[in-house]
């Protein structure tokens, strides 16, 4: 394996800058959330928390496929196609028994370049990975919680029978992928060994046209990582030297739909406390150029997101974001206001 095979599930080199491209009359991306629920309980993710679900009054369900196509209908009028219809936010897309129609309903649109999604890969039979890749799915990240069966119990509260059952899912999906979907793999780094770095390497490397490992974050807002994880403070979850931004960018480029219909202002907004909009009733296009988000953006672009306590102490600003538009900020008052 070569060291170009290493390769994180975000473009770390090909970024746009931020600052040179805004106001923008399309998002760059739109996370739809296919489903809220996951069959995993991953110790770093409120999804798995099933009393926290119904504390917050999660349902935990699949979006309706009427209401998916009433979205992607709607993303057409957006004036420029979307970079990226993104099938993922808080669950397990492919709980989903509509993923693969979900992925050709995006695909035959016209209305975005890419349509890719992130799941744990558990539910990926050949037969799956068949239909997903048949309907045109651009590209997949694929969540790798341990290098045992042990340790994927321990950390994601999932009983695999064997962990080469995991591996080959993955070796069936590339396969299947060659010269259509680009399949990207990652891992948690800090609960691994050297040793088993090195045969995530050896295993993973060979089946995938990139692999990625991370380091543990606190992205979620106000949730307490469980079962004794911690946050890496050396570095971000790619690597990345660890710097506290005030301008969250998220809002500026992207736009998160709930499986529910319920618009968030980022895809980290697990419990619902941003939503900007129900696109059971509005259009995306209307929620994007709305009064609600152009709030949250000029409290960002005037550096006050600790007068919100859901984004006041957001872990993915100094340990998982990339782009940085702080010292445009005041430039950017004025194109908002």
């Amino acid at each position: 394996m070569t060291q170009a095979n290493f390769k994180p599930r975000i473009d770390l080199e090909n970024r746009t800058k931020l600052e040179t491209v805004l106001p923008l009359a399309t998002p760059f991306v739109i996370f739809i959330d296919p489903s809220d629920a996951c069959n995993f309980k991953c110790s770093f993710c409120p999804t798995g928390d099933s009393a926290l679900m119904k504390e917050v009054g999660r349902p935990l369900k699949q979006m309706p496929w009427s209401l998916y196509t009433k979205i992607i209908d709607d993303i057409c009028d957006f004036p420029d196609k979307v970079r990226v219809v993104r099938l993922y936010k808080d669950g397990e897309p492919l709980l989903n028994k509509k993923f693969a129609d979900m992925v050709r309903y995006a695909k035959d649109s016209g209305c975005c370049d890419r349509v890719d999604t992130t799941t744990n890969a558990s539910l990926l039979t050949e037969e799956r990975s068949l239909e997903i890749i048949d309907a045109g799915l651009d590209r997949i990240n694929i969540s790798i919680e341990g290098m045992t069966t042990k340790q994927y119990l321990d950390f994601s509260g999932y009983r695999l029978r064997q962990f080469d059952d995991i591996v080959e899912n993955v070796k069936n999906l590339f396969t299947h992928s060659r010269g259509k979907c680009e399949v990207i793999v990652k891992i948690n780094g800090d609960a691994l060994t050297q040793d088993q770095k090195t045969d995530f390497i050896n295993t993973f490397g060979p089946i995938a046209d990139g692999i990625w490992i991370e380091s543990v974050m606190s992205c979620w807002p106000e949730f307490e990582l469980r079962d004794g994880v911690t946050v890496n403070q050396e570095r971000g979850i790619y690597g990345q030297e660890i710097e506290d931004q005030e301008v969250c960018p998220y809002p500026f480029y992207s736009i998160s739909v709930n499986s529910d219909g319920l618009v968030s202002l980022c895809f980290i907004d697990w419990a619902k406390k941003l939503v900007i909009g129900d696109l059971n009733k509005e259009s995306i296009l209307g929620v994007w150029n709305g009064d609600k988000l152009k709030e949250y953006r000029l409290m960002f672009l005037n550096k006050a997101r600790s007068t919100n306590p859901t984004c006041a102490n957001c872990g993915q600003l100094s340990h998982g974001c990339v782009d940085n538009i702080d010292n445009y900020a005041k430039n950017l008052i004025s194109l908002y206001s």
